[in-house]
């Protein structure tokens, strides 16, 4: 992949997009609302919020935006979601680079050979990328909370809809275009699945940093449980656009403290620049608004309670 492909990646996670950008591409959009990062935790009250959430950002719509607090007893359980089906080839793993927000592991889309399918999504999705948000320490860092809890980590892996749009870039901007499976971490277990990625992250220390990183099968870091939730939402960074189905699982995978720890000696920062140790990287929670959770386990409201419940709503 050339450097000016991997350019047309940065929207997704770096913090050099602003608002002003976003609104020289969508004139209509409203004003983000302000979200108070305590709601995910009272440890959280004194946590110092990355530069990209200090300021307000245009975003387009505005009311399907994530990350969210999963309430479990207000999801709904909807009895004709599959489990999901991941097929990926090894093989297409590319590289990892540090874009100076998280770090990102690659994969060549050009072909069907990496997909999700199955559950919420009508048609497969082909995998772009794997990113990880985590915090300073291992009281928080996830961007998803369930019943407000918070998890030290979180994975995505970033799928695009193939069979709708022509190009990775064109998915991110539209309806239905992107597919992302979240994943809590919490601490427990060495995970030897995911060592090889622990490994080689000293290499993409510094921002910009860039290095092959060849045949790793993501599905080795899916829990054994296939249980999820899924609402429709956002990308968690500019451009922040509302193109995303979410898929959550339920159990999240076990990571130890050493392991964290590499995450967090990476750096926002270039070679020669003063250094920033790369840490709470996530976006503070969003409103639900009118949204519904739907689960594909129970218990969990059903889909003929929660319509009867919604008809004497209205």
């Amino acid at each position: 992949m050339t450097l000016g492909c991997r350019k047309l990646l940065l929207p997704l996670l770096a913090p050099g997009w602003t608002g002003r950008a976003l609104r020289l591409r969508t004139p209509g959009a409203v004003p983000s609302r302000a979200c108070n990062i305590s709601a995910c935790s009272y440890k959280l009250r004194n946590v110092e919020l990355h530069p990209l959430w200090k300021g307000p950002l245009d975003i387009p719509g505005g009311s399907r935006q994530s990350p969210i607090n999963i309430r479990v007893r207000d999801s709904v359980f909807h009895p004709n979601l599959a489990p999901i089906s991941t097929q990926y080839d090894p093989n297409t793993c590319i590289h990892i680079w540090n874009n100076g927000y998280s770090f990102l592991v690659e994969y060549d889309d050009c072909t069907d050979k990496s997909v999700v399918s199955g559950g919420p999504l009508e048609n497969p999705y082909r995998l772009k990328q794997f990113h990880f948000h985590w915090g300073a320490n291992n009281d928080w860092g996830s961007e998803h909370t369930v019943d407000s809890k918070v998890f030290p980590a979180e994975l995505h892996l970033v799928h695009w809809n193939c069979s709708k749009y022509q190009t990775f870039e064109e998915a991110v901007m539209e309806e239905n275009g992107l597919a992302v499976i979240g994943i809590f971490l919490k601490l427990g277990r060495h995970n030897q699945k995911l060592q090889k990625l622990v490994d080689i992250l000293p290499s993409v220390r510094y921002k910009d940093s860039l290095t092959e990183f060849n045949y790793f099968d993501p599905s080795c870091l899916l829990p054994t449980c296939s249980d999820y939730w899924t609402y429709s939402g956002s990308l968690t960074t500019p451009p922040l656009t509302e193109s995303v189905t979410w898929i959550m699982m339920k159990r999240p995978i076990e990571v130890d403290h050493s392991q964290l720890a590499v995450f967090r000696s990476l750096l926002y920062t270039a070679v020669g620049e003063e250094e920033k140790n790369m840490v709470d990287n996530f976006r503070p929670l969003q409103p639900l608004m009118n949204r519904t959770v739907h689960s594909s386990f129970k218990p969990a409201l059903k889909m003929s309670e929660f319509k009867k419940a919604d008809v004497q709503a209205g």
